[in-house]
């Protein structure tokens, strides 16, 4: 049996993971009400590039 291989133009679990490193970065350090307020300044900005 041949497996086909398929080059993708975007990878979701790559671009995933590089988006969950960057929060993780920006949020070290940070106290829990700090986290909740860039969680919530940070849904806002996505919900207005819709």
């Amino acid at each position: 049996m041949k497996t086909k291989v398929i080059e993708k133009d975007f990878d979701t679990v790559k671009t995933f993971r590089e988006i969950k490193e960057k929060i993780s970065l920006e949020i070290s350090g940070m106290t829990f009400d700090q986290i909740k307020e860039y969680l919530k300044v940070n849904s806002i900005k996505l919900q207005k590039k819709k």
